[in-house]
């Protein structure tokens, strides 16, 4: 009565899979996932200096700025870091630029200009008080004669505003100057003593000592007669 037929066993019996398995192939998750945001775990007692530094300055980031996660301050303070880089560079380039710029009294890239120069931008502006006379004996024993040109100048133009035969100005150039003048004697030493300041000054060569002493002649010269 209870029994279990032929047919009926047959129809429980396990169903076995004999198709071929299709083997499948994951993509490498080692590069995709090594970026600081899967940093999960920090061994910083073992670290060196640097390494600590970087991780204290990291987690005083995340403290202060409220950072989300290890991943991005570690990513913010990488990029402070960098940005610390470039200001120290441009920091030791200023100060190696200065001080070529104060040893050698001018641009890197101009021409060398004479040793313990005085800013003439100050006596330029001070001519009535500048003594001209200590200037020029110190830019002669320094056989700066380009500098002592350019102070016999600032003196003449000097000597000629005392005498009110021009209006001394900074801004004004030679030929407002000779147009100022009356004389025709006082005129033709002006012209010729600016051509020499010009000549010697702005050319920026060196002068020997026959050059300097011609022009030195003409401003003494010229200087004793308008103050006579």
């Amino acid at each position: 009565m209870f029994g279990i037929s032929a047919s009926e066993t047959a129809s429980d019996s396990l169903v076995t899979d004999n198709s071929p398995i299709e083997k499948r192939h994951f993509e490498e998750l080692t590069d995709k996932y090594s970026g600081n945001d899967y940093i999960y775990e920090r061994t910083v007692e073992q670290s060196g200096w640097w390494t600590r530094f970087k991780q204290w300055l990291s987690d005083l980031f995340q403290k202060l700025f409220n950072l989300s996660g290890d991943g991005q301050a570690s990513s913010f303070t990488e990029v402070a870091l960098k940005i610390f880089y470039v200001v120290v560079f441009l920091l030791v380039v200023y100060f190696i630029f200065r001080a070529i710029i104060n040893k050698e009294g001018t641009w890197v890239f101009g021409k060398s200009s004479e040793k313990n120069i005085v800013p003439v931008t100050d006596i330029e502006n001070n001519i009535h008080v500048a003594d001209f006379k200590s200037l020029i004996e110190i830019a002669e024993s320094e056989k700066n004669y380009r500098l002592a040109v350019r102070y016999y100048y600032l003196w003449l133009l000097r000597s000629l505003t005392n005498a009110q035969l021009i209006d001394y100005d900074v801004e004004k150039t030679d030929s407002d100057y000779l147009y100022e003048l009356q004389s025709k004697t006082n005129r033709d030493q002006f012209s010729y003593t600016s051509y020499l300041y010009n000549y010697i000054w702005y050319g920026e060569f060196d002068v020997n000592t026959q050059q300097f002493d011609k022009a030195k002649h003409a401003f003494t010269t010229f200087i004793n007669n308008v103050k006579a």
